[in-house]
């Protein structure tokens, strides 16, 4: 499939929320509000330890990715981020729009001085699984 032409990464803000929990809501056949409501508001009480993205095409909503801080989890001396929560909508699956959201990703850890990105999964979850392994993810 072809790449988006018009793909803009940008940060997620309040106004997303909507989107973000249904698009999380089609995907996994449950809602998660509370866990999303949560998720924005510690990320607007300490915005320093949250990194978090919307891709969006011709001003359409396409996908979201949710990262933390961590910083000395698992005994780590360095900070790294924790990748959360990444979702694209499923009409755009294979085009792009999940690499640019972890991009996004990368790019602020590289320009923080982050160790590393950390992430878990389920290991039933073969499309994620392959987009993990796609992206550089390894088993730990």
């Amino acid at each position: 499939m072809e790449q988006l032409r018009e793909l803009k990464i940008r940060r997620l803000t309040p106004e997303d929320l909507g989107a973000v929990v249904a698009l999380d809501a089609a995907v996994t056949g449950r809602t998660r509000r509370a866990y999303f409501d949560r998720r924005l508001a510690a990320a607007l009480r300490q915005p320093e330890l949250h990194v978090q993205f919307a891709a969006e095409e011709a001003g359409e909503f396409r996908g979201h990715v949710l990262a933390r801080v961590l910083e000395g989890e698992f005994g780590r001396a360095q900070p790294g981020l924790r990748l959360e929560d990444i979702s694209v909508v499923p009409a755009v699956h294979s085009r792009g729009v999940g690499r640019a959201l972890h991009q996004a990703l990368e790019d602020v850890a590289r320009k923080r001085g982050y160790a590393d990105l950390r992430t878990g999964a389920a290991w039933r979850d073969h499309a994620m699984l392959r987009f993990l392994d796609g992206v550089g993810y390894q088993l730990a």
